[in-house]
């Protein structure tokens, strides 16, 4: 299975340039793989640079969970992660993933000096 990187998934989710879009789609004909870092990029781009709400963001996801020929790593993760963004968007996504990934790997508590984040099961505020 192919991987692509950030620019290549901001490409297919704005679809700004026509050009790269077109090259990305081809690229991803059949499926590809998106990594958690390319995913938590990704979503910073979109808040930082598009000015993507909190819902915009949430919604992106969704169509990246239930997309047929994209392959999300640990599509379970990203999906317990999107459930806590949802519930606290004032955390941001990546926060929300961070906590999920260590939850997932056993490794909790997820120390943190996030006030917001230390609110969430299996974390804590040092």
């Amino acid at each position: 299975m192919r991987a692509i990187d950030t620019n290549v998934l901001v490409r297919l989710l704005v679809r700004d340039d026509a050009r790269q879009v077109k090259l990305a789609e081809v690229f991803v004909d059949g499926n590809a793989w998106i990594s958690q870092l390319v995913l938590a990029e990704t979503m910073w781009v979109l808040e930082s640079v598009y000015d993507r709400t909190p819902v915009q963001l949430a919604a992106a996801l969704e169509i990246l969970l239930e997309h047929k020929t994209l392959t999300l790593q640990d599509a379970d993760t990203v999906a317990a992660a999107l459930q806590n963004f949802k519930r606290k968007p004032a955390l941001g996504f990546s926060d929300c993933l961070v906590l999920e990934i260590a939850r997932k790997a056993g490794h909790t508590p997820l120390g943190t000096f996030d006030k917001g984040l230390a609110k969430l099961a299996g974390a804590q505020q040092l």
